[in-house]
C-alpha cells in the first residue's frame, strides 16, 4: 500500500483491475477543509489519461512490476524471440505488446520489459540507437547542416527526417522516443 502523500511521478498503482501510473501530482492544501492530492493518472494497458482526487493520507495498492532486461535474439513469423539475460529463459511478444517503438527493434538489442501479473505491460528500449540508412535521396554539393531534412529509411525499416547531407550507408543515432535524428556516428 502506498500512501497519497507519496505520490510521484511515475509511481505505479493499480486501480479500477488496472494499472495506473502517476503523470502529475499536486497537494492541496486549502484554508478551510481537509488536504487532498489533485492527480493526473496514466493507465499503462490502454494509455488512457485520466484526473483524479485522492483525500490526504488515503492509501491504494501499489502495483508490483517485475522489470527484467532481455535480448532480442530474433524474430519467428509475427513473434518477436527475447531472452532473459539472468535466466536465459525465452519469452515471445508480439509487435503489439511491444509498441510503437517496435520500429528501431533489431536483434541483439536489450530492451527492459515491464511486467505485471505474468502480462507484459511494456517494453523500454535504450533512449538513443544507432542504426544505418539504407535508403535515402542522395546528398548533393552544398547541403549543409543547416538546411533541410528529408526521409530516410533505416536498416530496421524506420522511416526518420535526417539531415541533407546524410547518404545511403551512413550510421546515424536516433532518439526512439522523439524519433528526433542526433548525429551521425
Amino acid at each position: 500500500m502506498i500512501s497519497s502523500n507519496d505520490f510521484r511521478p511515475g509511481v505505479s498503482i493499480e486501480l479500477d483491475n488496472g494499472i495506473w501510473r502517476v503523470v502529475e501530482f499536486l497537494h492541496v492544501k486549502p484554508g478551510k477543509g481537509s488536504a487532498f492530492v489533485r492527480t493526473k493518472l496514466k493507465n499503462v494497458q490502454t494509455g488512457n489519461v485520466v484526473e483524479r482526487t485522492f483525500r490526504a493520507g488515503e492509501t491504494v495498492p501499489q502495483a508490483n512490476l517485475e522489470k527484467s532486461v532481455m535480448q532480442h535474439t530474433y524474430k519467428e513469423g509475427e513473434q518477436y524471440i527475447f531472452m532473459d539475460m539472468e535466466t536465459y529463459e525465452e519469452a515471445r511478444l508480439s509487435a503489439k505488446e511491444i509498441g510503437d517503438r517496435v520500429k528501431y527493434l533489431k536483434e541483439g538489442m536489450e530492451a527492459s520489459v515491464v511486467r505485471w501479473k505474468d502480462q507484459v505491460l511494456e517494453v523500454e528500449l535504450p533512449n538513443s540507437v544507432t542504426l544505418q540508412v539504407v535508403q535515402t535521396d542522395p546528398g548533393l554539393k552544398g547541403d549543409t547542416a543547416t538546411g533541410g531534412t528529408k526521409p530516410a529509411i533505416l536498416e530496421t525499416g524506420a522511416q526518420v527526417m535526417v539531415p541533407l547531407f546524410i547518404t545511403q550507408g551512413e550510421m546515424v543515432r536516433i532518439d526512439t522516443r522523439t524519433d528526433a535524428y542526433l548525429g551521425r556516428e
